[in-house]
């Protein structure tokens, strides 16, 4: 292999850099953007599949986002690399927030009459997570209220990365296109001035 290490990294190395970046965290959004805006699909295909991955990625269904992804990405025609690379949102760094905030907005949703039957998520954390509960058990108090509550920040988050993500592909392209017929038209020039 030409790019290959002389040593691999060690299972240690490897974990860190998953969760902590080699160089920043910086440099390492702009290479997944300009993975992003250089996937060969229509515009609209990048946005919506990037959409719908960070759309997956705020659902409760922890473990079952990339599937949830893929799927959507295929009945919207969306693609489905960027539905894969937009499930990155749901890290370690990101999930307790994404979590924390899908299960707040959730109970207000859920809150009928400020009868609600969903526990703060402090007592939660305290006591409940820790003890064996069936599905009927946690449904109401936890699952029911970040369902609701993933739909409506999801759907947020979706359509803004869908605008931002479509801009910037248009964007790339175009620019990318300039920088080839000035090439073109360089080379044009100084093949007739010889």
């Amino acid at each position: 292999m030409l790019f290959r290490r002389r040593e691999p990294l060690s299972y240690r190395e490897r974990l860190r850099t998953m969760i902590w970046p080699r160089r920043s965290f910086s440099r390492s959004l702009r290479y997944m953007g300009k993975r992003i805006t250089r996937i060969t699909a229509s515009p609209h295909a990048v946005a919506a599949g990037l959409a719908v991955g960070v759309f997956a990625a705020f659902t409760p269904f922890f473990g079952f986002h990339l599937i949830l992804a893929i799927i959507l990405a295929y009945l919207i025609a969306g693609n489905i690399a960027a539905a894969a690379i937009g499930t990155a949102l749901a890290n370690p760094l990101t999930i307790p927030f994404i979590w924390g905030g899908t299960y707040e907005v959730g109970r207000m949703i859920v809150d009928e009459n400020g009868q609600s039957q969903a526990l703060p998520l402090t007592r939660i954390l305290e006591s409940e997570i820790f003890k064996q509960m069936s599905f009927e058990e946690l449904w109401q108090p936890i699952l029911k209220p970040m369902l609701f509550g993933s739909l409506v920040l999801g759907l947020g988050c979706a359509l803004a990365v869908y605008v931002a993500a479509r801009w910037a592909t248009i964007n790339y392209r175009h620019k990318r296109l300039q920088r080839i017929v000035v090439k073109k038209t360089l080379a044009g020039q100084q093949g007739i001035s010889r």
